[in-house]
């Protein structure tokens, strides 16, 4: 007697997007939003290239530039110089597709936020990589496009009011950002409703795009964890990442962004995370014409300009976070690497 499966699925949740995709999901209520102001939104998407159909259906695919494209001339057409902000505080997290729904079941923030980083590029945007910073007393949920879009000063509003609310949603309702930093161009006239809006202090005109909050929040128990919901969704989910695979340098210095902090970023627990052995993974880094010690250089190296033209933290913290254990070592390397101090390079940015 044949025996059937408990439960099936005739496709994927959602259309995994490739290299140059996302989801049309951001698109949610824009039809709304023009309606309401006396525009007919098909005629705004068409002017990117896309069909209506993007608006009512989320699982479309567009190009990243096209979404960023749209809505800033959105903002200038309803002259509204905080659109994408504006649009996101009608949307829920769940634009960002199923990945939503396995955050909201994790056991713990920290688990939570490993699903954003692991399943956003699969499900909804390949080109966009979260990134999760832990210092001694705060922690950075970071995000950024590894492609070059152009004016995205919208798209930026609309993803930290999206991630707030994502990280609302698994911190509970005591959830406070400590402060949020963007690469967004705003007027010093606009952010007093940036910060209202954002429940923080706002940082404009920074080098990458964060939302810092305490640490410990991220041991905290998520209050709509379903342990049955996320063993499911998340198999679900690396099968369809298994698919979808990032080539092995941008999986390596992923790995490393997200461990530097740890003071123990090696090659044994990066092929440990990736699933290989060291000796497989350097063989593959060495047949991309890379070493491991050398990605590691870069990224802190990018990194550490990045912390020191933000000027948020002290050298002493930036050098933790780089995962060294004192500050002249820190300098020796930064010198290394530009040929100025940490504090040269901060008075000159």
């Amino acid at each position: 007697m044949g025996q059937e499966s408990f439960f099936s699925l005739d496709g994927p949740l959602d259309i995994a997007p490739g290299g140059g995709q996302c989801r049309a999901a951001n698109f949610s209520g824009l039809a709304d939003v023009a309606r309401q102001r006396g525009r007919d939104a098909r005629g705004i998407v068409e002017r990117y290239g896309m069909e209506a159909r993007v608006l009512t259906d989320p699982e479309s695919l567009i190009a990243p530039q096209q979404l960023a494209d749209t809505l800033e001339y959105c903002s200038s057409l309803f002259d509204d110089p905080l659109f994408g902000l504006h649009i996101a505080i009608a949307q829920d997290p769940e634009v960002f597709g199923c990945v939503t729904a396995l955050c909201r079941a994790a056991p713990t923030v920290r688990a939570g936020i490993r699903c954003l980083i692991d399943f956003l590029p699969v499900v909804h945007a390949p080109d966009c990589e979260v990134v999760l910073i832990e210092g001694r007393e705060t922690a950075e949920l970071a995000w950024l496009v590894n492609t070059d879009i152009g004016v995205n000063d919208q798209a930026n509003y609309q993803a930290a009011m999206l991630n707030v609310k994502l990280l609302q949603a698994m911190g509970g309702p005591g959830f406070k950002p400590s402060w949020i930093s963007l690469s967004a161009d705003t007027r010093a006239s606009d952010l007093p409703e940036l910060e209202r809006v954002l429940g923080c202090k706002v940082i404009s005109h920074s080098r990458h795009n964060a939302i810092a909050f305490p640490v410990h929040t991220l041991d905290q128990v998520v209050p709509s964890a379903n342990r049955v919901l996320f063993r499911l969704l998340g198999s679900y989910l690396q099968t369809v990442k298994s698919s979808h695979s990032q080539s092995i340098i941008d999986r390596v210095e992923s790995y490393i962004r997200g461990s530097l902090a740890s003071g123990n970023c090696t090659i044994e627990r990066c092929a440990d995370k990736i699933g290989t052995s060291v000796r497989t993974l350097q063989a593959k880094l060495a047949g991309e014409g890379a070493k491991f010690s050398e990605l590691v250089e870069g990224q802190r190296a990018k990194l550490a300009k990045s912390h020191l033209a933000q000027r948020q933290l002290t050298l002493d913290e930036i050098a933790d976070r780089l995962g060294y254990g004192e500050q002249t070592s820190f300098g020796r390397a930064f010198k290394r690497w530009t040929g100025l101090t940490p504090q040269q390079f901060r008075a000159a940015c």
